[in-house]
């Protein structure tokens, strides 16, 4: 339904903030692709369950 996908949308938002300020405030470049790689993957795994033409 709706909400679930809204608070998923949230949930990811809040993952995204999150780890920003990490890489903001420990400015290492090993720690940086680690993060960058896990939210490209969080990010696909949420659009593959929940993009386009998927119903919850």
């Amino acid at each position: 339904m709706a909400t679930s996908r809204a608070l998923a949308l949230v949930a990811f938002a809040a993952f995204l903030i999150f780890f920003g300020v990490v890489l903001v405030k420990v400015p290492r470049i090993d720690l940086s692709v680690a993060i960058l790689t896990g939210l490209g993957l969080a990010g696909y795994d949420l659009w593959t369950q929940l993009g386009p033409g998927k119903r919850v």
